[in-house]
């Protein structure tokens, strides 16, 4: 094999010392590279020439996420509602001396299940505990955690199991990053190589025309051409394949008979949560999961609107449910934010047209505060429907989303009995794929709480799905990812819809 510069220059440093196994950082240091691709590149040829072996190692490091750093600062949520807890008397431990002792909402709710979690539960309102021990360890185990990762990251071997599953749970507490170590060693015949042949030599890689006007090029030495090297295919331009989902999806729902709806990205907490019945203490109102704005930071709601949430909200009004029981912010329903959901568009719709049957549908751009992943990004797509008429029921439902699924490719549907604040009952909708049983979104009917206040007492049909789930369904993906790197050969490479 001929060997090009870099690859004699690594070679040349890797014979000072023919039995050490060279980490990037020696070798960057020995060859005067600045860019670690040369050592990627030189010894990937090395490597194939049999002269070079190359060993790699996984490593899994933990640090602090930003909500893990706020922890650090301010104190883990469940350990300051804990401390409470200790410096009041017994009878006075409730949810309203919670908040009136300056808990937001937004950290009430979510640090007492903490606790629950723990062994803390609630008596007649009060909350109440018998393992005074175990659950003080269990915050200062958690405390001790993250102080540790609080100067630098560090080896996931190295720590707790336990406790990194824990906080895996709890959105950006701690970030774990992946990487891969490797080293680079010369094998018996590189270690045998004879170091004068390795002078580095002046070769033209790129022909130019400013090189051919000269004569300099007749004398001079051409770097190696691979003729049978393969080269991309061109490709005329197409859709996107999540357009040309989308188009799909829309053209399958058109043809069942939906008429399609859109909305604006920026809505009121009022209609984007206390319209589906979502209590103001819920996790999912946190500013870690919800992207409030502050320009605007408010979005005026009708007041009639406002008067029928505080009632079905504090006491349940007339919809024969005995509500939250916690007093209603209307400040709070006036926080502007980015949509969590396409749902909101499918509430002000019957709203605007509480006695008028209707199908209708949306797929749009939600927005949440969720960590990047292979299954999760923090705007995505989501596909929402109804059916609101006076028969409308559960079976009905079902019968359209396994129509719906049959039509895009997928016969084989299932349901299962599931929880969601704003319907009753509620199930889960589950695709056969790849030989187990994937979830695809969450269906139900709206409860009177969710109805009632908009005007209509005629049943409604409701679901939603992630259309990013149902790309990586239909196109094969494992990583949601793919579908918006900037590589233009793989989206190419993707089924055309």
């Amino acid at each position: 094999m001929e060997l090009g510069n870099n690859e004699r220059r690594m070679m040349k440093v890797m014979l000072n010392d023919s039995s050490r196994k060279w980490s990037l950082e020696d070798l960057l240091d020995a060859t005067g590279w600045s860019d670690q691709v040369h050592i990627a590149g030189a010894g990937k040829s090395l490597y194939e020439a049999g002269l070079v072996e190359i060993s790699e190692k996984n490593i899994s490091k933990i640090s602090l996420g930003a909500a893990g750093i706020d922890a650090n600062q301010k104190g883990l949520l469940e350990a300051r509602i804990w401390s409470w807890m200790q410096d009041i008397e017994e009878e006075e431990r409730t949810m309203q001396n919670l908040f009136d002792s300056g808990f937001e909402r937004h950290e009430a709710g979510p640090g007492v299940g903490l606790l629950k979690n723990l062994g803390v539960s609630i008596v007649k309102g009060v909350f109440v505990f018998d393992n005074y021990d175990s659950i003080t360890n269990e915050i200062n185990s958690r405390i001790k955690f993250i102080s540790r990762l609080a100067d630098n990251p560090t080896e996931k071997s190295l720590l707790d199991e336990g406790l990194i599953d824990h906080f895996k749970t709890r959105k950006n507490l701690i970030s774990i990053e992946e990487s891969t170590i490797r080293t680079w060693s010369l094998t018996r015949e590189g270690s045998k190589f004879d170091v004068d042949m390795l002078s580095e030599i002046e070769q033209i890689g790129q022909i130019t025309p400013e090189l051919l006007q000269g004569d300099s090029w007749k004398e001079a030495e051409f770097k190696p051409f691979d003729v049978n090297a393969p080269t991309p295919t061109p490709a005329g331009g197409r859709p996107h394949p999540m357009q040309a989902l989308i188009g799909r999806i829309r053209s399958v729902f058109l043809e069942m008979g939906f008429s399609e709806i859109e909305g604006d990205y920026v809505q009121s907490a009022g209609w984007n949560m206390d319209a589906l019945y979502i209590p103001q203490s819920h996790p999912a109102r946190t500013m870690q999961d919800t992207f409030y704005l502050s320009e605007p930071s408010k979005v005026e709601v009708e007041q009639k609107y406002l008067n029928m949430w505080t009632r079905v909200h504090e006491y349940g009004d007339d919809t024969g449910s005995k509500g939250w029981g916690v007093k209603f912010d209307t400040n709070e329903a006036q926080k502007a934010l980015l949509r969590t959901h396409t749902t909101v568009n499918t509430v002000r719709h019957i709203a605007n047209n509480p006695n008028e049957p209707c199908r209708v549908f949306g797929i749009g751009r939600v927005f949440r505060q969720e960590t990047i992943d292979r299954t999760h990004l923090p705007e995505f797509h989501q596909i929402e429907g109804i059916i609101h008429e006076p028969d409308a029921n559960l079976p009905m439902l079902i019968s359209t989303l396994k129509t719906f699924y049959a039509k895009m490719g997928y016969p084989d549907v299932r349901v299962r009995p599931a929880y969601f604040p704003y319907t009753e009952p509620s199930v889960e909708v589950e695709v056969y794929w790849r030989g187990e049983w994937l979830e695809l979104g969450g269906s139900g009917i709206f409860r009177p709480e969710v109805t009632e206040p908009l005007g209509t007492e005629w049943p409604v049909c409701a679901w939603g799905m992630g259309l990013e789930r149902l790309a990586m369904l239909v196109l094969g993906l494992d990583d949601i990812r793919e579908l918006y790197q900037p590589d233009l050969e793989r989206l190419q490479d993707m089924p055309i819809l």
